[in-house]
Parts: C-alpha cells; structure tokens; sequence
C-alpha cells in the first residue's frame, strides 16, 4: 500500500510545483491613454510612468509624451512630459530618464520634467525598448533593424546585430536580456557571447526579472508568461480573445504587482503576482 500511494503524492507534488504561479487583476484605469506602450513604475516616488504614443506608433509628429499616474492607477498628469513622437520603453538612471522615441534616444531631467537632449540614433528605423545598467549604460532596441545600440561616454553605437524578432531588453547586472530570437528569450554576456534562455509560444514584448532568475515576458498580442530560470514557462494571462493588448509591462518586485499597458485599448492594468 505504502509503495504505491508514493508515486501518485509526487505526480501530484510535480503538478503543484508547475502551477504555483497565477495573477489576479487589481485595477484598470478608464480609457483616456491614448496607445499607452510601455509602463515604467518608480516605486520610491509612487509613481507609474506611460509612454503614450499619440495616434500612431510611427508618427514624427510631437503628439506622444508621457504621462503619470500613481500606484493605484489614478491619474496624476497624462501631459508630464510633452513634445515626443511616437516615445515606447523608458528606463531611469541618476536622474534621467531616456525614451525610445522612432529614432532618437529622448533624455528626460525627470525633477524639471522636460526633455534636455534628444540623440539620434544613426541608421534607425523603430527603437522601441530601452534598459540601463548600474553603470549608467543605455542599450535600446531596434525591431525594424534587428540591432541593439549602446549609448555610453556620450555616444551611440552599435552593440548587437542581426537579432530577429528583437524588441524588449533588460540589463540586470553584467547581463542584458533580450526579447528576440525569433521567440525567445536571450541573454548575452559582456562579450555578446548570446544563449537561449527559454523558447515561448509567441514572441516577446516586455521583459522583467523576478529577482529569483525567473522573468515575467509579455507578448504583443494578448499574453503573460511566467519564464523559470531552468526555460520552463507557463501562461499566467490570455487576453488575445477580448483583443486586449499586453505592450511593455512594467513590474514591483516587492508588491509584485504587474502593470500592462494595453495599446490599442488605451488603459493600464495592474495584476497581482501570486
């Protein structure tokens, strides 16, 4: 009896061990972000930072800012920053924030909210995510170029090339992740030496650490994973069907509250991690 009431308690224990991971929706905002695509919470100040990109995702017409809102979802001021294009992924460093937007890394002084650079990005088409590392080094992504370009010491260049399916990144320590590789997760270490972390039903959009070496990676069209460090994954959200968007998701790894921007259907939403 013993021996055989083993096998079905660890079938059952391998089971729970896939699905211990859910989101629970929060709140969504009403629908006055016009094509919000990338969220970026800055969890010190309480405060959720959205591109809103304006009536396309390609205009060069000084329509896209972003936008604030708190942590609950209200809004603070959609018109915080005025004057960009078509702006998508933001990241922060001492101060600044730096914006994709089409073909210039915008530089925001976030204490005057206004924009004091914009640097062109030679031979660029779509840049579309941008991360930072400790060291104040920013890579943003190009999906239309397939290349990955590094601004530091005051210049741009070209760091990684002939990426497919490229769009998010995220630098966590000597380590830059990327959502690329047709539909794949990636990581490249500082000699670009570039493996396959996990391979995912559809390809990538945002991409956020765990802080354990799981991530969290988002898909355009409607989707959530949940990505273990081992290359496992598993589906924490499906909004395909309702034609809801899963853009740039932003994420709180102490609330562990995710935040989706939904494109098209111009909200935020925030989910509970579980």
């Amino acid at each position: 009896m013993k021996q055989y009431f083993c096998i079905p308690l660890f079938l059952f224990a391998a089971v729970c061990a896939r699905a211990q991971h859910s989101v629970e929706k929060l709140w969504q905002t009403d629908t006055v972000i016009n094509l919000p695509e990338s969220v970026l919470p800055d969890t010190k100040a309480g405060v959720l930072y959205v591109s809103i990109m304006g009536n396309s995702a390609t205009d060069i017409d000084s329509i896209g800012g972003i936008g604030k809102l708190d942590m609950n979802g209200q809004v603070v001021d959609l018109n915080w920053v005025k004057g960009l294009n078509s702006p998508k992924g933001m990241a922060i460093h001492a101060g600044k924030m730096f914006v994709a937007d089409v073909t210039d890394l915008a530089v925001i002084d976030i204490a005057k909210a206004k924009v004091i650079q914009r640097i062109p990005v030679p031979g660029s088409a779509f840049l579309n995510d941008v991360t930072a590392d400790a060291k104040g080094v920013v890579y943003v992504s190009d999906s239309r170029t397939r290349k990955i370009h590094r601004f530091i010491n005051g210049t741009v260049e070209t760091y990684m090339e002939n990426i497919d399916g490229l769009n998010g990144l995220k630098a966590v320590g000597d380590l830059l992740y990327i959502a690329g590789g047709g539909k794949s997760l990636l990581k490249a270490d500082v000699n670009k030496g570039m493996i396959k972390v996990a391979g995912l039903p559809q390809g990538g959009d945002g991409i956020e650490p765990i802080g354990n070496g799981d991530f969290l990676f988002s898909s355009w069209g409607g989707y959530l994973y949940y990505v273990y460090a081992d290359g496992r994954s598993d589906l924490l959200l499906d909004t395909h069907l309702e034609k809801i968007n899963i853009a740039d998701i932003g994420y709180d790894p102490v609330k562990r509250v995710v935040y989706i921007p939904t494109f098209f259907k111009k909200t935020v939403m925030a989910y509970q991690l579980k």
